[in-house]
């Protein structure tokens, strides 16, 4: 596209590769050497870039301004590796650096240059996996998610976050060995601020230079592939950080933000929210989720915080309504839906995944369909609920026992993923192991129980490191995880439960093949309130059948009789109380072979012992007529 194209598309919100004009950019033309500079910013009274090649303040190069509102200039003494910086002076006089919001690397923090980098053709080695993901897709597949945070998984021996490089050679080992399909990281977009976790963005090209170089995660991204393991990466297009040396009122008028300063400032997160309706930064967010997507070959991205783009009174701050009079953020659910569907024609193969929170407007279903055209959404109130109980004494659980069994109310009224995530386990919330009930013994009983009610409920999941071993310590941003939890044998046994269980969930279709549907789920007793005793059954596309059942008490249940729907004879595949696992039984239950006798709408029983605070997970052994 040449330059007049790249303006008109600019400024009808067409432009989804915008990285590809604005920025920096080598020139490749005969005779030509050094960079071309481009910046957006339509009320500036100048533009001039400062840097190495400028002697900084010595030489400034200064930028011509075209009607678009783009800034642009030449500089043949730019090379690439040296840093520079947007001189931006406002209407009246201000003068402030900027940065250059295509940057694809920014100095390391608290420092805001960008790189210049050299055009590097790539040859990628992950052709098979794209291959099958593009066969395949995910919606019939297992996903089970590992959530990290890069800065904290694990930190070198001066307590630096490892690199991409280092996380290549011992994360991916660690996911193969754990049998997690996906991994997702939190945003690793540039910010200012580490204990933001990356959700306060300022570079919506710039990879984080903290955890290293964007070769090393194309690297690190590629490896996964090659292991079978998915990339999704979190993005933030609601909000940016609010710092002066970066989006905020980038010209000195709202540029990327809303005009109307109450819907522009972010109260409750210190932030400024995107101008959604503005067709330049529609351009912008498309070409920066794109950008991510087929640079590195990711797989997912998980969009933060869309509740905040769908209502104006999200926030704590004053709002207005909109022109009909209600709190329907108009211009942002027009945005979600055109990213979603622009994202979709280039890769349908792409997980989009919406974390959101409320339940007024469609978030899976097709755009066609008055959706808003994401593959999932976050279980909020399926979390929520489900810890809610777990967090209880097991004296109490009968009186709320719905907080297990609402969710199969409106278990498909989207497609959901199951999520534990980094949220749930920081600010006094308590780690996932701190805030099951009872002592040790128990803690970790009611974790095997509940990520094994987990892995058996519809929906995709999602839990987040240091959760699959049961770190006692809540999750802090700053330090690695709890690793010197593995020398007690309970955490060791934790984590092998964990691996275990995420095989299993692999190797059955029945856990992951009807998702979407009451096809794949038979609710066979949620009302034994008295007892806390929870029994349902899921089934692959060719009948393969698991059976569940769940007992949310310490107490033992012998010769527990339930209602199966198939003939046959049973066999125990899972008993979370085995002693491998950090129980005390040191085997399981034999195979039972059914009972002809009338159970609730079953003509068929199997009897076994329910072990106390333990999950018991059968299969059909062979059927009979």
């Amino acid at each position: 596209m040449d330059r007049d194209g790249h303006l008109y598309t600019l400024g009808i919100g067409e432009n989804y590769h915008l990285q590809d004009f604005l920025g920096a950019h080598e020139a490749l033309e005969e005779a030509q050497t050094g960079y071309y500079f481009r910046v957006w910013a339509p009320n500036a009274e100048n533009v001039k870039i400062i840097g190495d090649f400028t002697g900084w303040y010595d030489f400034p190069l200064p930028l011509k301004r075209h009607e678009s509102g783009v800034w642009e200039g030449h500089s043949p003494y730019a090379q690439a590796g040296q840093i520079y910086k947007v001189l931006v002076q406002r209407q009246g006089g201000q003068v402030l650096e900027k940065i250059d919001p295509f940057a694809r690397y920014l100095e390391n923090r608290p420092s805001t240059g960008a790189i210049l980098q050299k055009a590097v053709t790539r040859k990628w080695k992950d052709g098979l996996w794209m291959g099958r993901r593009k066969r395949f897709g995910f919606q019939e597949r297992p996903v089970n998610i590992y959530e990290v945070h890069a800065g904290s998984w694990k930190t070198d021996e001066s307590g630096n976050p490892y690199t991409f490089e280092r996380l290549r050679e011992e994360l991916i080992p660690y996911l193969v060995e754990m049998n997690y399909t996906h991994v997702e990281f939190l945003p690793l977009m540039a910010h200012p601020l580490g204990m933001s976790w990356g959700y306060q963005l300022m570079g919506y090209f710039a990879f984080e230079h903290s955890y290293g170089t964007p070769e090393a995660f194309k690297d690190f991204v590629e490896a996964c592939h090659l292991h079978n393991i998915g990339v999704i990466v979190d993005w933030v297009p609601g909000h940016f950080t609010q710092n002066d040396d970066a989006l905020a009122y980038y010209d000195g008028t709202p540029t990327f933000e809303y005009q109307d300063p109450d819907r522009a400032r972010n109260v409750g997160w210190g932030a400024l929210n995107f101008d959604l309706g503005k067709n330049q930064v529609q351009s912008f967010l498309i070409s920066s989720i794109l950008y991510w997507i087929e640079a590195f070959h990711i797989d997912g991205i998980r969009v933060d915080a869309v509740t905040n783009m769908l209502y104006r009174d999200f926030d704590q701050g004053p709002w207005t309504p909109n022109k009909y009079g209600d709190n329907r953020n108009l211009e942002g659910i027009a945005f979600l839906k055109k990213m979603t569907q622009v994202v979709k024609s280039y890769h349908p193969n792409v997980m989009l995944i919406a974390e959101e929170s409320s339940s007024t407007i469609p978030i899976t279903k097709p755009v066609d369909e008055g959706g808003l055209g994401f593959d999932y959404k976050w279980n909020m109130g399926w979390m929520n609920d489900i810890l809610r109980f777990y967090e209880e004494d097991p004296i109490h659980r009968k009186n709320d026992f719905d907080l297990v069994t609402f969710s199969f109310m409106y278990c498909f009224k989207e497609n959901y993923i199951l999520p534990f995530s980094h949220d749930e386990v920081v600010h006094g919330k308590k780690s996932m192991m701190h805030k099951m009930w009872g002592d040790r013994y128990n803690q970790f009983a009611g974790l095997r129980n509940l990520y094994a009610y987990q892995i058996f409920h519809p929906g995709k999941k999602l839990l987040f490191m240091g959760s699959e071993f049961g770190q006692f310590l809540e999750w802090k941003s700053h330090e690695q995880l709890e690793w010197q939890n593995l020398e007690d044998p309970l955490n060791q046994k934790m984590q092998f439960f964990t691996s275990q269980l995420n095989r299993f969930y692999k190797d059955h279709k029945a856990l992951w093949q009807i998702d979407d549907s009451y096809d794949g789920i038979d609710i066979i007793d949620a009302d034994n309130k008295e007892e806390t005793v929870l029994t349902f059954a899921r089934q692959s596309k060719k009948g393969e059948l698991l059976l569940g059942i769940f007992n949310m008490t310490p107490v033992e249940r012998r010769n527990y009789t339930v209602g199966v729907p198939l003939a046959g004879i049973y066999e125990e595949v899972i008993n979370t109380e085995l002693e491998i696992y950090g129980g005390t039984w040191t085997k399981g239950n034999s195979p039972q072979k059914i009972v002809k006798t009338k159970w609730k709408d079953y003509d068929q029983t199997i009897s076994f012992t329910l072990p106390a605070l333990g999950a018991s997970i059968w299969k059909v052994k062979r059927r009979l007529k």
